[in-house]
């Protein structure tokens, strides 16, 4: 059986818009972002579908504010955990140690924040998440985060992250791919717009 699966990123905090590392940092949507939602919809193939989020605040109202059916938080859906790094941009971070930290991001997935998780974790829990979906289950949306997000085409595109991803990514679509105990995960269609009520 293949699953569908409609990946939708949080709306923004006020840390995204001061450009601050969040991780597993519990920030709530800004005002701003809430406001953006109130001008989406799900498209209406997704509309009555159950929903998964991560644990992390943002990502819950996030569902709530697009008017999920039933959400299900997991933690296996978190964004990277970014450890000592949480809090600061990451101008902050390349300007402090720049060799080092010009180092460390061209290691692609195994790219390691001080005391946090690579971005490979991030795709084995991710992977751990799919295997868990029960085999009967048709459509779902997950709303998570960037991190998950660029995980799941890590996954899906044998993407190692050591080079930009090829296509662009609007952060305020939806992006769809299908899964599969038999083949893994398979992008459908980046952007998929999140049109007016």
């Amino acid at each position: 059986m293949t699953i569908q699966l409609l990946f939708i990123r949080h709306a923004i905090t006020d840390w995204n818009q001061q450009r601050r590392i969040q991780g597993w940092t519990d920030i709530a949507l800004s005002d701003a972002g809430r406001a953006h939602l109130k001008t989406c919809s799900l498209p209406s193939k997704w509309r009555n579908t159950i929903c998964y989020t991560s644990t992390l605040t943002r990502t819950i109202e996030t569902a709530q504010l697009l008017k999920v059916n039933a959400i299900h938080p997991t933690p296996l859906l978190r964004e990277m955990h970014w450890g000592l790094w949480e809090g600061q941009t990451l101008a902050q971070m390349r300007q402090g140690d720049p060799v080092n930290f010009a180092e460390n991001e061209r290691r692609g997935l195994d790219f390691r924040p001080d005391e946090g998780e690579s971005p490979r974790e991030v795709r084995t829990r991710l992977d751990r998440w799919l295997n868990s979906l029960e085999e009967d289950l048709q459509q779902a949306i997950v709303v998570t985060h960037k991190g998950v997000i660029r995980a799941a085409i890590s996954l899906a595109c044998d993407w190692d992250m050591q080079s930009k991803y090829k296509h662009s990514m609007d952060w305020s679509c939806a992006h769809e791919f299908s899964y599969s105990s038999d083949n893994g995960l398979a992008l459908e269609h980046l952007n998929v717009s999140l049109g007016s009520p």
